[in-house]
């Protein structure tokens, strides 16, 4: 298999636009005899599926939700990244692209990056025109705060719920076009299979969600827009209905999977309090702009956090990263998080936690100011904890948040299937071994925006496709092959839960392919996701009926996927022999806990091919080797 990335040739900085000046076009009458399917309708969904919309493609979108407007991108907080420099700084679309290069870990495609970093001041542009009701001066222009990995304010705002405002942006848009017909809407449809004609991506199955009905759709192009797989781990700060299985059903019908061991786990969540959780709460990076993050200097030291004196306290990213403070990247301040728990300074009644500490910020521009900023999520907070983050600092602990893996794509964001689309989270080319806070946003609207519009013509410029038929085959084998999986799945009747086995499956995914790896632990996790993976077909217990409205079904059909994915994710991580960004092997890391990359064999993107599950999962690893032209390689350093 060759993986070629098809990036364009020439400097960087003009790569897309001489992209853009060449691409092969559609004529708006021809546009109208194409359709597209797009899947999943959070950000980059909807905004994907407005903007091919308005070009004249006619649009069939397909949500688990009962609305678009309730796709988990609501839930993002903190923010969005653009280079508008408008804090005058010293910012640029060049220290934008840089940053997210470096933040990570050189392990993402240059080209694609510096698209985004150039596409990222257009979409603050369209967010404004759609209304979008961004943090403001007092003079009225538009507001930045800082986020981890950069020296600079660039993160545009709207208190804590810009994923909200920026949804109902492209919602709005999405939903002008359903009402002028170019999109015709179904919600409540989950995609279980991909349908591939002649080796190109022509129509998805669908499972109605409340009548049970198998359903199947045909087009000349699909869109995957169903975002990460973070609820392998069980506990994530993801929505509990976010799934990987559109992408995993693609991935098994030929697309490969790409750095699938890259997680990213969020610093700052409310930690775990008891078994009875089933997910966990994001508190917002933007909080470390004001927040101070802190433990006690002495182990065993139990006191009330107000009564520990200052040279008691461990300020122990503002001592270890002097240059960044408590705004370094992601992985940096969840690893050190880890450290100094492990050390024995963790608080809490578990340990498990460390405090965020909003006393100096209050002092220095007073509870009015920091209730403007943040208002919302110290209510959310204390409406969780039952405590004032006003008055007593925050605990916080990592939690599995954002996955940087996803299904490879070109620079086209065009899997290795002709014809199959991916975009935002649910495609791995952005953002290397760690995401940068606020990037995620930034990512979703460009590929949906200003990407897959271009790139979908061009497509459909350069290829011959004959018109199918639903009654095709293909489409005939797909759907008896979920009604096949289906029965399988009811017939089981054994006597665990479908939550008990993720509950296991989720444990052993934390201790030994979370923050830290090693090898012996990876080989261990790998046998017992097989072991486990085997005792669910032969003792899992579905409830309910095939053909009615069934939660339970759609959590197994989730389950049963995330035993494959789980496994593949622990094969990456065992087959990565370095240390970068999220992903640490312990075998692999300075005295101090920092990551040591291997540039020489390893400055690669790890492709995944799908051959089958019998007893363990065989796949076969493809190498997109990654090219620095314009950046040094050189170790990351935040001190």
């Amino acid at each position: 298999m060759n993986l070629d990335p098809k990036i364009p040739s020439g400097p960087l900085e003009s790569k897309w636009s001489s992209y853009l000046r060449d691409v092969k076009l559609v004529s708006p009458n021809n546009k109208r005899k194409y359709k597209v399917i797009v899947v999943g309708t959070g950000l980059a969904g909807a905004s994907a599926a407005a903007s091919l919309a308005e070009l004249g493609y006619n649009v069939l979108t397909f949500c688990i939700q009962d609305s678009a407007r309730r796709a988990h991108s609501i839930a993002a907080q903190g923010g969005i990244n653009a280079a508008k420099n408008y804090q005058n700084d010293g910012d640029s679309v060049w220290r934008l692209f840089y940053d997210t290069i470096k933040g990570g870990d050189y392990r993402s495609r240059e080209a694609n990056v510096y698209r985004l970093a150039e596409n990222s001041n257009h979409i603050i542009d369209q967010a404004v025109a759609q209304g979008v009701p961004f943090g403001r001066e007092y003079g009225g222009l538009l507001d930045n705060r800082s986020f981890g990995g950069a020296q600079v304010s660039r993160t545009f705002y709207s208190r804590g719920q810009t994923g909200q405002q920026l949804l109902l942006g492209a919602y709005q848009a999405m939903m002008k076009e359903v009402h002028s017909g170019k999109i015709k809407d179904y919600p409540r449809q989950e995609m279980l299979d991909l349908v591939v004609i002649d080796g190109k991506a022509r129509g998805i199955i669908t499972r109605d969600l409340v009548s049970g009905d198998i359903k199947r759709w045909e087009a000349d192009a699909v869109v995957l827009c169903t975002g990460g797989y973070g609820n392998v781990f069980y506990l994530s700060t993801n929505a509990k209905n976010s799934n990987a299985t559109a992408a995993w059903r693609c991935h098994k019908r030929g697309a490969v999977f790409a750095n699938p061991c890259f997680v990213q786990i969020h610093p700052t969540c409310i930690p775990v309090s008891g078994d009875y959780q089933s997910k966990l709460t994001l508190m917002s990076e933007s909080l470390r702009n004001d927040g101070r993050v802190w433990v006690p200097r002495n182990k065993g030291d139990k006191r009330p956090p107000n009564e520990i004196p200052e040279d008691e306290r461990y300020y122990y990213l503002e001592e270890r990263y002097p240059s960044f403070g408590n705004l370094v990247p992601r992985d940096v301040a969840s690893r050190s998080a880890k450290l100094v728990t492990d050390d024995g300074l963790g608080v809490g009644e578990t340990g498990l936690a460390v405090y965020l500490d909003f006393r100096d910020a209050i002092k220095r521009d007073s509870r009015e100011v920091i209730e403007a900023k943040y208002g919302n999520l110290f209510d959310m907070y204390q409406n969780i904890t039952d405590e004032n983050p006003y008055e007593v600092p925050m605990r916080i602990f990592p939690a599995v948040h954002y996955t940087m893996g996803g299904l490879w794509v070109d620079y086209n964001l065009m899997s290795n299937i002709p014809g199959l689309f991916v975009t935002g989270e649910a495609n791995y080319s952005d953002h290397g071994a760690n995401r940068l806070g606020a990037s995620a946003l930034m990512q979703g609207l460009s590929d949906g925006y200003f990407i897959i519009p271009y790139t979908i013509g061009d497509y459909f410029a350069g290829e011959k496709l004959e018109k199918v038929s639903t009654d095709h085959e293909a489409f005939s084998e797909a759907a008896d092959s979920v009604s096949k999986l289906i029965d399988k799945l009811l017939s089981v009747n054994g006597e665990k839960t479908i939550i008990e086995f993720h509950r296991e499956l989720g444990k052993i995914m934390w201790d030994k392919v979370g923050i830290s790896r090693s090898k012996e632990g990876l080989e261990s996790a790998i046998e017992e996701i097989r072991k486990l993976r085997d005792e669910f077909w032969q003792n899992v217990r579905v409830p309910g009926e095939k053909n009615y409205f069934n939660k339970y079904l759609e959590f197994a059909f989730r389950v049963a996927d995330y035993f494959e994915l789980a496994e593949l994710m622990a094969i990456d991580a065992l087959d990565r022999n370095e240390s970068c960004g999220c992903h640490l092997r312990d075998e692999y890391q300075t005295d101090e806990g920092e990551a040591i990359r291997n540039d020489k064999d390893y400055a690669f993107v790890s492709a995944w091919e799908y051959l089958g599950v019998n007893g363990k999962l065989e796949t076969k690893l493809h190498k997109e080797p990654l090219n620095f032209e314009f950046v040094e390689l050189k170790q990351r350093s935040y001190k």
